[in-house]
């Protein structure tokens, strides 16, 4: 989401007082009490980047920062938008829904309202008030938190049916064709149904998913570096239509794969010399990727956090050496955690470009390791860091009896 004009609240937040925060920004904006709020967390990826859209494995979880979306019906054709992080108010025409150049935060909920009709729901005009305290921009997902939250509210206006399934798909899609950026379905994935305390494994070619129990000693430490991007102008696309390219050279060797999930390493290794070294590498870090994942799944079932670790610094040093979606100020982070007492593992999360790093720490080293970063990182980047201690929390969420 563009950082323009952005306000971000204090991060202290409690899902609950956020929501209320919500229903009395929709009181003050509209003159009308909310028919419904809805909240939807960010999430952080622990390992599994760049996977999702090859059709692989990921293990995200959702954290505890949210967007909230208050909304309700009003008598004309307008949705009327308004954002208190962005300090403005969007309206545009109900049965004219086209993606904005200007503003173009609201297009994340104008797509929703887009595809939602393209489902035959019966849409009227709504007002819908925003607020949230997930850093923007920071790789946390705030986007997919966005689109679930308008998406259950307005769904709920307008007396549409949807699985929580249904949803994320409907979600992904208006992020792939009316935002414009060609996510795979993680982030809209855990957003819609993360659990407390708990890792989600999923499987984004089946969308079997599994989730998997954190040690109640470690905490999730997320390193904002400052350095801002926007993945639909970013190369992240270029990245995903490296990865097709990949495929589609690979497939004169193995003429049944489809995608990047099919491919062992074996395989890859095999095929080296049908690939040319750019995509050779791009494909290496997927097919290593997937393997880090299961092997980090066995690890936290184990219980075994050295090894999780050890995975973690793996994925960094294949998303910065392979993949190239790394930068100066995420590497700083990870080689700062990678020397403190107490932290386990520690990788660039997201799509990298910029954005967070998360650090997995012992929770008594915790205070130990953030003032490290705020002592250290400084001096390696000219940056001031934003640092965030998260727990894990479950997925969006449908409040009543607001006061």
């Amino acid at each position: 989401m563009p950082n323009a004009k952005i306000s971000n609240p204090p991060v202290e937040y409690k899902r609950r007082d956020l929501v209320e925060k919500t229903a009395e920004l929709f009181k003050t904006t509209f003159g009308t009490v909310p028919s419904c709020v809805a909240s939807a967390p960010g999430r952080v990826n622990l390992v599994g980047e760049h996977t999702d859209y090859n059709n692989g494995y990921v293990l995200p979880a959702a954290i505890d920062r949210w967007i909230a979306v208050a909304g309700a019906p009003r008598p004309d054709n307008m949705l009327c938008i308004f954002s208190h992080n962005m300090h403005s108010l969007v309206q545009i025409p109900i049965d004219a829904l086209h993606p904005l150049k200007e503003d173009t935060w609201a297009n994340y909920v104008a797509g929703v309202a887009y595809f939602l009709k393209r489902a035959a729901v019966w849409l009227g005009g709504a007002n819908l008030c925003i607020f949230g305290n997930i850093p923007q921009a920071a790789g946390l997902s705030s986007s997919a938190a966005l689109e679930l939250s308008s998406a259950i509210v307005i769904s709920s206006l307008f007396g549409g049916k949807f699985t929580p399934i249904e949803l994320v798909k409907l979600c992904q899609r208006s992020e792939n064709e009316f935002v414009g950026v060609s996510c795979g379905i993680m982030d809209q994935f855990v957003s819609a149904l993360g659990k407390a305390d708990h890792a989600m494994f999923l499987d984004c070619g089946s969308l079997k998913h599994e989730n998997v129990l954190l040690p109640s000693n470690v905490r999730l430490l997320i390193c904002d570096t400052g350095v801002k991007r926007e993945l639909s102008t970013s190369a992240y696309n270029k990245r995903r239509q490296e990865c097709l390219y990949a495929v589609k050279q690979l497939s004169s060797v193995y003429p049944n794969i489809k995608s990047l999930r099919e491919v062992s390493a074996e395989q890859l290794q095999s095929a080296e010399h049908s690939l040319d070294p750019i995509l050779r590498r791009r494909a290496r870090h997927v097919v290593s990727e997937n393997q880090r994942v299961l092997d980090s799944v066995k690890a936290l079932r184990e219980t075994n956090l050295s090894e999780f670790g050890k995975l973690m610094y793996q994925s960094h040093l294949s998303l910065k050496l392979d993949f190239e979606v790394s930068c100066p100020e995420l590497d700083a982070v990870v080689d700062i955690c990678a020397e403190a007492d107490g932290v386990h593992g520690a990788r660039m999360t997201g799509a990298g470009f910029g954005g967070s790093a998360v650090c997995l720490v012992e929770e008594h080293n915790v205070e130990e390791v953030k003032a490290r970063l705020e002592a250290e990182y400084p001096q390696k980047t000219g940056r001031t860091p934003s640092i965030h201690v998260c727990s894990i929390e479950d997925g969006a969420t449908v409040h009543t009896a607001l006061a």
